[in-house]
């Protein structure tokens, strides 16, 4: 051994500090500016999506601090943040507003997104194993239970967990593509159309469509390594969703 006693080759914690509840605290302990910064974000974001501030709406900083009892740092990054996922603008002079929103605009979204997630579930189709496959029935799975329990009850915390479950299986479909570049463009094109979707299926009858059937065939299809068969279909799920909001845009107009 060199002279001059051991190196620790660069490493900050030694061996005998592993497991120390003081160390353990000190680098997994997050500042509190993150925290909130992530509350803020998050609350934010959901609000947008489920059109409490409605498109072009000024985004004041009182009136934000008021509704999420934070200061306005972790909110002017939170805002920055959702800025970069196009659901806030920020004005000359006039500080931030929520988004318009647009028939071309959303269908400038959903095209993009089936070109992006249809290549992302050829490839996991060719590349997904046996844990990829698992995870497309439990997602599946747990999103017709939610499914059932929105049905039966209706009330708020059963839509937002049912939307949390429905992000989840259609990412669980594209997991095994392998880019993390392609999984983060799908987190923000689903934010950008489920801004569409959400309000616009709050305000109409009930869907004539199985949605959950489609889900199934979606998932059958990628299971059965049918890739034409399982991208047509996906395409197919989102563009009668983008036909039913532009039919309610219309109707909106007409009034």
């Amino acid at each position: 051994m060199p002279s001059g006693g051991p190196r620790h080759c660069g490493f900050s914690t030694t061996f005998g500090e592993i497991g120390n509840p003081a160390i353990e605290r000190k680098v997994t302990r997050m500042p509190r500016s993150t925290t909130l910064t992530e509350d803020a974000y998050r609350s934010l974001r959901r609000d947008i999506l489920r059109g409490h501030w409605k498109p072009q709406e000024p985004l004041r900083m009182h009136q934000l601090s008021d509704r999420y009892g934070m200061g306005q740092s972790p909110l002017r990054e939170a805002l920055s943040r959702l800025q970069a996922e196009r659901l806030v603008v920020l004005m000359p002079l006039k500080g931030f507003t929520v988004a318009p929103l647009s028939p071309a605009e959303m269908w400038d979204a959903i095209n993009f997104r089936i070109l992006l997630e249809t290549e992302a579930l050829r490839l996991s189709i060719r590349d997904g194993g046996d844990g990829w496959e698992g995870a497309i029935v439990a997602a599946l799975h747990s999103l017709v239970l939610q499914a059932k329990r929105v049905e039966e009850t209706g009330t708020e915390a059963d839509q937002d967990e049912f939307e949390t479950r429905h992000h989840d299986f259609h990412r669980a479909l594209i997991a095994a593509c392998h880019s993390p570049r392609m999984l983060e463009q799908f987190d923000r094109l689903y934010a950008e159309c489920e801004r569409y979707r959400l309000p616009t299926m709050a305000r109409t009858a009930p869907m004539r469509r199985d949605v959950q059937g489609e889900h199934r065939a979606i998932a059958e299809a990628a299971l059965a390594r049918d890739a034409g068969r399982a991208c047509d279909l996906l395409a197919g799920h989102y563009r009668a969703t983008a036909e039913r909001v532009e039919a309610q845009f219309r109707e909106m107009a007409a009034v």
